[in-house]
């Protein structure tokens, strides 16, 4: 079982049709590593030109267009959450020891953990003072509880690495807090930066809460099985720092019993976990599939709340954002 990156369709992810937008957040971000003290921009700057896909501003920016138009409020709303997310996975990175993201070297690895913590603290205070700009104080606190949330998620997810009595409710509750919850941000604030009725801006709540947790399960997925070169960061961190994902749940409950007492004992004394002793466990391509499958039930779960928009390019956009993680999805099968 491998990641076939090469039967997904880019143009289901719609960066082409946003580009514009991507293209003002983009600047904009380069305009506030500009607003850090000199000795600090360059690292700033560094951080900033190696980070990620900008999902997070391209649903403030979707959520923006479909529900009335995408306004300047949109994309301020998109570079905050991004400057909150890149200082997330600044603080992942050191958590998880990872050397390199975007195929390019950590801020850990480059500066030691040390700065590293620095920086992503910086980032972190600098995104929560441009939330308060906002005239609607909802949206700024909206803001600050989202980021309270991440944090959250990933201190529960290191109290409990090696933990065998963690469960699944306990699991899908750390990543809806440390993925979900910017994802259900950035769609949410959006349709209520529109001026959308209630129904509306809770239904881009729970879109982009589903749409996160169907994302991270893929990610933790992809840890297990994928291959950096593909993927463009360090993998197997999971396994190596007692991260009990959904699929080593899935293991630990389809294991017979001879099994997960060895799986048990492993975890238990910390004893390296890579994917040759997984792999020699009858139920690990079934736990895969398990969790494979769970994450495309919720991806249609967040497809079905896109019924609260009116038809529109951007809705279909959104649409096809749901249709694109389907495919990285069965490229895991």
């Amino acid at each position: 079982m491998t990641t076939n990156r090469e039967t997904v369709n880019p143009e289901l992810f719609p960066f082409d049709f946003i580009r514009p937008h991507i293209e003002k957040v983009e600047k904009q971000i380069s305009e506030q590593v500009r607003n850090f003290d000199p000795g600090v921009e360059p690292y700033m700057e560094y951080i900033c030109e190696t980070s990620g896909k900008r999902i997070r501003p391209a649903l403030c920016a979707l959520t923006g267009g479909a529900t009335g138009g995408v306004t300047g409020e949109h994309i301020n709303l998109g570079v905050i959450l991004e400057l909150i997310h890149m200082a997330t996975l600044v603080h992942d990175d050191i958590i998880d020891g990872a050397s390199s993201r975007r195929k390019v070297p950590t801020a850990n690895a480059k500066w030691g953990n040390g700065m590293a913590v620095l920086l992503g603290d910086a980032l972190f205070s600098h995104a929560l003072k441009l939330s308060t700009d906002f005239d609607n104080i909802e949206i700024s606190r909206a803001i600050s509880l989202a980021s309270r949330e991440v944090c959250q998620g990933e201190i529960l997810q290191t109290q409990r690495r090696f933990d065998l009595n963690l469960t699944k409710k306990d699991y899908f509750k750390m990543i809806e807090m440390k993925t979900g919850a910017l994802f259900a941000a950035a769609c949410q604030l959006a349709a209520m930066i529109s001026g959308s009725t209630k129904t509306v801006s809770d239904a881009m709540f729970d879109y982009g809460m589903k749409l996160g947790t169907a994302y991270q399960i893929y990610d933790d997925v992809v840890d297990l099985i994928g291959s950096e070169d593909q993927i463009g960061k360090t993998l197997g961190t999971d396994l190596e720092k007692g991260k009990l994902t959904l699929p080593i749940l899935n293991l630990l409950e389809r294991a017979n019993p001879r099994q997960k007492e060895q799986l048990s004992k492993r975890i238990i004394e910390q004893q390296p976990l890579d994917l040759t002793v997984l792999v020699g466990i009858a139920e690990y391509e079934g736990s895969m599939a398990d969790a494979i499958d769970t994450a495309a039930q919720i991806v249609e779960e967040a497809r079905d709340t896109l019924m609260f928009l009116d038809d529109s390019d951007y809705t279909d956009a959104m649409r096809n954002i749901t249709l694109f993680v389907d495919q990285l999805l069965d490229g895991c099968r």
